[in-house]
């Protein structure tokens, strides 16, 4: 699918016409207030990723949320920043996160892969080859790989960094038709809406280089490593790729389903010779 073949006017249009889609759940989205696991959201939204298949979609899950699930696991480490606690802390926070999803997933009915990947796996094509084959071959057998960055043994020179471009990068890889970005906002606008109520919501993007110049990029928040620079960097990835980017609030019940009608609200990202209304 192509968004430069024909005129987009609505978020809703896109997603229905998607039919490879990679989703990313931010730290945010996975953690509640007190910082550990919401499985009621990964239950949902596995419900949610089950009605998508069954309209004949294929998906991919990039989630966040390894230290997060190992704060819950180790309330007594959650306070350390010693890098080593924090690598040991992603180590056990894996295995709980992934025990949760297959037991989301698990109760509609499919089975999940995991992939966890660093930087050079991108760099390397005979390693990127085989991704992409076990990509291929998993959505096409009706199993959900489940991604997320190596953080156990990720340095500053090997690690991906945040799950933005991470995503960016495996929707790329795979051929994708829509990325989905969830986090806690609804999408990109002109200022911090937390902050700045009168903030106005970007709904459409096609010149990023100017989206940069009329907001205010902001700062990342308490759970993830991101923000919205990174989700702009993941955007151009993708974009320049011809593959749209949609940036969506994660946290709102049903999010997945809504975004297949006019009642999901988000940023997205077109490439400049789009035509969009």
């Amino acid at each position: 699918m192509s968004t430069a073949e024909s005129k987009i006017t609505s978020i809703s249009e896109i997603v229905k016409a998607s039919r490879k889609i990679v989703i990313k759940i931010g730290s945010n989205t996975l953690a509640k207030k007190d910082g550990t696991q919401n499985t009621d959201f990964m239950a949902s939204f596995a419900r949610q990723c089950r009605q998508l298949i069954d309209m004949g979609k294929q998906i991919v899950v990039v989630s966040s949320g390894a230290q997060v699930s190992g704060v819950s696991t180790l309330k007594e480490w959650a306070r350390k920043k010693d890098v080593h606690f924090r690598q040991a802390l992603c180590a056990i926070g894996q295995v709980e996160l992934m025990s949760q999803w297959r037991k989301a997933f698990g109760e509609q009915g499919i089975h999940i892969g995991q992939l966890l990947f660093t930087k050079e796996d991108f760099e390397d094509n005979h390693r990127s080859l085989n991704i992409r084959n076990t990509l291929f071959t998993l959505a096409d057998e009706g199993v959900v790989p489940v991604i997320n960055e190596n953080d156990s043994v990720s340095t500053d020179e090997f690690a991906i960094g945040d799950n933005d471009n991470l995503s960016a990068l495996t929707a790329i890889l795979w051929s994708a038709d829509l990325l989905i970005l969830f986090s806690d906002i609804d999408g990109v606008y002109t200022d911090n809406p937390k902050t700045h109520p009168d903030a106005k919501l970007v709904e459409f993007v096609t010149d990023i280089q100017n989206l940069r110049k009329s907001i205010k990029i902001g700062e990342t928040n308490s759970f993830g490593t991101g923000g919205i620079e990174t989700k702009i960097q993941a955007a151009e990835k993708t974009t320049s790729y011809g593959i749209p980017l949609l940036l969506a609030n994660g946290g709102i019940d049903d999010q997945l389903i809504s975004l297949t009608t006019e009642k999901g609200k988000g940023t997205l990202f077109l490439g400049a010779d789009s035509d969009c209304q």
